[in-house]
């Protein structure tokens, strides 16, 4: 039952300067003798998966971690393994993460010669008082000087934003970030994950300032012509993600590196795919198979409902169907037409979509699915 072939790559960078309180990713500091092993290792990674799903890549994102923190020489090698394998870089979009600490312009010509077009800019803040909260080593101005130093390069850059922060001009952050002229801002409200330092310091999160923060996005970010186009992405129209819609799609993607996921074709023929996952690095070094979650046509709908209802476009529920052989209506018809009565839900034909107010009550909304 399977749809196409993965044309989306993620590749996961663990290695950063410093770590930061409220991320729960896969991450560590780095050693020379750690990342070389790293990179052996993702060479014979990619030539494994390469083999198995050779078809050219539409897009690859670099994420961490922090990408950036690798050396030139160190990133060319990276590169190198993917140029020998699907080729590098992808025909729509080649995304590398980056804070805004690790490069200057020198480094943004060498990023541009190995053939990245778009930087993600982990700027989070232009406050300063914000950004020591947040235990980010840069300051504001240091933060904008990058995007703007990026923009000039000529590259297709995000940055990212972090609101719903106690003391926070939120506004203030939107505006300085958005005047730099930035055609694509990802904006998170702050999440306090289990096991982080911020869960441990039990710091909080005012969820009257988070709502309020969302709304405010929304509202000062159009006013530069930037749509919400996501939850949490806002973009001036043809600069939306590529990579990232590849997910909400539900399309088929492929992943490298220490805990990074994919989502792959599977040859059951009653299931849809198959999602895997890598082992964290200690493992994966050791050549440690990823674990494997079979999914079913029903799952894999609802997985899309819940990943499409996330986006200004929505579902369309005649694909879904013919990609999973799963009627989503008829499963959940009521569910649906009971949220569209209360404006939460919009059904035209077979497109489903979230309301204004629907995506502000998203997870109330995603609860009734998964429980239903």
């Amino acid at each position: 039952m399977t749809f196409g072939t993965p044309r989306a790559l993620y590749v996961h960078i663990p290695f950063c300067p410093h770590i930061c309180p409220y991320c729960d990713f896969h991450k560590m500091r780095r050693s020379e003798n750690l990342v070389a092993r790293y990179l052996a290792r993702l060479e014979q990674e990619a030539a494994e998966l390469c083999k198995a799903f050779p078809a050219q890549l539409e897009t690859i994102y670099f994420g961490g971690g922090t990408p950036s923190h690798l050396t030139d020489a160190e990133l060319a090698q990276l590169v190198g393994a993917l140029r020998d394998t699907w080729g590098f870089p992808a025909a729509r979009e080649t995304t590398l993460e980056a804070d805004p600490q690790t490069f200057d312009k020198a480094r943004l010509e060498t990023f541009r010669a190995l053939g990245f077009d778009r930087l993600s800019i982990g700027l989070q803040s232009t406050q300063d008082e914000v950004l020591s909260f947040l235990g980010r080593a840069h300051s504001g101005a240091e933060g904008m000087a990058a995007v703007e130093m990026a923009l000039a390069a000529g590259f297709e850059v995000t940055a990212d934003l972090i609101t719903g922060i106690t003391g926070q001009d939120t506004e203030a952050d939107l505006r300085t970030l958005a005047e730099t002229g930035v055609a694509h801002m990802s904006v998170y409200s702050l999440t306090v994950e289990p096991y982080t330092p911020f869960a441990l310091r039990g710091v909080k999160v005012d969820e009257a300032k988070e709502s309020a923060d969302f709304e405010l996005a929304e509202k000062v970010l159009s006013e530069y012509g930037l749509v919400r186009y996501e939850v949490s992405s806002h973009a001036q129209p043809g600069h939306e993600s590529k990579h990232n819609q590849a997910y909400w799609r539900g399309d088929y993607f492929l992943h490298l590196g220490p805990s990074a996921a994919g989502f792959v074709p599977s040859a059951e023929a009653e299931l849809v795919g198959e999602r895997r996952s890598n082992a964290p690095i200690k493992s994966w070094l050791e050549c440690t198979a990823p674990e494997t979650d079979p999914i079913s046509p029903q799952a894999y709908a609802l997985d899309v409902l819940l990943s499409g209802l996330r986006t200004r476009a929505g579902v369309d529920l005649g694909l879904l169907k013919k990609r999973s052989g799963f009627d989503l209506l008829k499963a959940y018809g009521e569910l649906v037409d009971e949220l569209a009565r209360h404006g939460l839900l919009e059904l035209s034909g077979t497109h489903l979509r979230t309301t204004g107010m629907g995506l502000q009550q998203l997870n109330g909304i995603v609860r009734r699915f998964w429980n239903a």
